[in-house]
């Protein structure tokens, strides 16, 4: 998930029409960036995959996606009251902050945002798309959050196995979303979007087109708009199909603070295990 995390910190200046910077010679880690709630909910769904770990591979199989589904509602909620002036949307913020939180029919961008534990711990395409459902539906049940959030775990499953950017590319344009057009193209006219319809397709694009993680990052800022949020889609998907430079990830990993440093060290520990275990 650290490719996620990079890709937030880095565009958590530039995030808004008018901070975006159209350009790719930016200092990657400025003083002024930060952690925003694209990281404390991407830490959420790991926490959530691993709570429900037990119940994983055990029959029924319904039994796993309810008590996933469960477990992203309580640790999504949980994280995100601890930090709650993270930066959410008004509709999410009113979710986290309800007595009775329902699905309300959202298709931003946060699906995708947040979904990168899914793509690293699903051991098959099928385990991808429902799991995706499962942290996704408890609040992005619009059919286009839902496909948003299920293309980025599906890219960057693709990705970690082996997977060919043309081969990426030409499963999100068979199932997902047409990605006709060159970045360079839309960079001067493209403006602030969050919807997944109008930022995932722009952000799986600058993974595509980029030759190297840091290039990726770079390149999913200078197209403006939600610069951490789509930083942070690129990021996850560069991360499975790059890695992520040491030196990079240290200084990202400096800037959390203790509390979101164990969520990660958690999770990381998890995967490390569960990946041994496939």
């Amino acid at each position: 998930m650290f490719g996620a995390i990079i890709g937030d910190i880095a565009g958590s200046r530039f995030e808004g029409r008018r901070r975006n910077y159209k350009a790719e010679d930016f200092e990657l880690f400025h003083e002024r960036c930060h952690p925003t709630d694209d990281t404390v909910m991407t830490l959420a769904i790991g926490l959530a995959i691993m709570a429900a770990q037990s119940y994983r591979g055990q029959p029924p199989i319904e039994t796993y996606y309810a008590v996933l589904k469960a477990q992203a509602v309580r640790t999504t909620r949980e994280l995100g009251r601890r930090y709650i002036h993270s930066g959410y949307g008004r509709g999410f913020k009113g979710w986290l902050l309800s007595d009775f939180p329902t699905p309300y029919n959202s298709y931003g961008n946060g699906a995708a945002m947040r979904i990168s534990p899914v793509g690293f711990a699903a051991t098959t395409e099928e385990e991808v798309v429902a799991m995706s459902r499962a942290v996704t539906e408890i609040t992005h049940n619009h059919e286009e959050g839902l496909k948003g959030a299920e293309s980025v775990a599906m890219a960057i499953f693709l990705a970690r196995n082996g997977a060919t950017k043309a081969d990426i590319q030409k499963r999100i344009e068979l199932n997902y979303y047409p990605l006709d057009f060159m970045i360079d193209d839309i960079r001067p006219t493209y403006s602030f979007d969050s919807s997944c319809q109008g930022s995932v397709p722009q952000a799986i694009k600058c993974f595509l087109e980029a030759t190297s993680f840091e290039g990726a990052i770079r390149k999913a800022i200078s197209i403006g708009g939600d610069s951490d949020t789509i930083g942070a889609i690129t990021g996850s998907i560069a991360e499975a199909f790059y890695g992520v430079p040491k030196d990079l990830k240290e200084t990202a990993y400096n800037r959390l603070d203790d509390f979101e440093r164990s969520l990660y060290d958690k999770w990381s520990l998890f995967l490390e295990g569960h990946l041994e275990g496939q």
